[in-house]
């Protein structure tokens, strides 16, 4: 059994399949209950309706972005996998991120030829390694996500709300920390293509403002991520 087998195997879909079956309907009786409530609340179906409506658009747009980091994500891991990583837990940037961390550590340069070798024992590890990389923040969330939730709303509604920017502005810190090393140290490719999706989401930012086409803002992502894409392939013709 090789790499791609395991990769697409029929096991793995069905799994895969009842794991999203299962999270569709959790969400179906969420709604429900909460469409319940609202009414219990006095609040009019339309307003309801209205909320359900902006909410699927929302959801819809950004989503964009998530197929094109499916279909990267695809050409190395195969379908299922990709896909239940992608629609319940994952983000495109974490999955690349711990699977190349779990390649070089088995000895790869890179995610590409650890699928060239075609062994299925990695598949299995690499599955591992995504899997326990991110539920570091639900083991921490569980417990403290509420007084955490609640603190910090807590100090944005105070008049010095300084402690409630503070706190959002480390997250993003943080993710900044952990992701602009690898990105600009790895390869001259990687470096060049985050620079260029940073002067393209900044460029088309600038757009929406300027001229006020607010229904940009809703495909800033996406775009980015495409129009980096295709400059990562014109900067590895230009700088391998």
């Amino acid at each position: 059994m090789s790499f791609q087998d395991v990769a697409n195997s029929t096991l793995l879909y069905l799994l895969v399949i009842f794991g999203l079956l299962y999270i569709i309907a959790f969400a179906s009786v969420f709604l429900i209950q909460s469409y319940k409530r609202c009414l219990e609340l006095g609040i009019d179906k339309k307003t309801i309706y209205k909320v359900i409506k902006s909410t699927l658009i929302f959801t819809i747009v950004p989503s964009i972005a998530i197929v094109i980091g499916f279909y990267s994500l695809a050409t190395v891991f195969g379908i299922p996998w990709p896909w239940w990583r992608l629609s319940v837990l994952g983000s495109v940037a974490y999955e690349l991120m711990a699977a190349d961390m779990a390649a070089k550590g088995m000895g790869y340069n890179s995610i590409a030829l650890m699928a060239e070798a075609n062994d299925p024992q990695v598949f299995g590890a690499v599955m591992f390694v995504m899997s326990i990389g991110i539920l570091g923040g639900f083991l921490v969330l569980l417990p403290f996500a509420k007084k955490m939730t609640t603190g910090l709303m807590e100090a944005r509604e105070r008049k010095d709300n300084t402690w409630g920017i503070v706190m959002t502005s480390c997250f993003m810190l943080t993710l900044i920390a952990v992701f602009f090393p690898l990105m600009i140290f790895d390869n001259p490719v990687s470096a060049a293509t985050l620079f260029t999706s940073a002067f393209i989401a900044f460029s088309l930012g600038y757009i929406a403002k300027r001229f006020r086409l607010l229904w940009l803002n809703d495909f800033i992502l996406a775009l980015t991520l495409i129009l980096a894409m295709v400059a990562s392939v014109g900067w590895s013709n230009l700088l391998l």
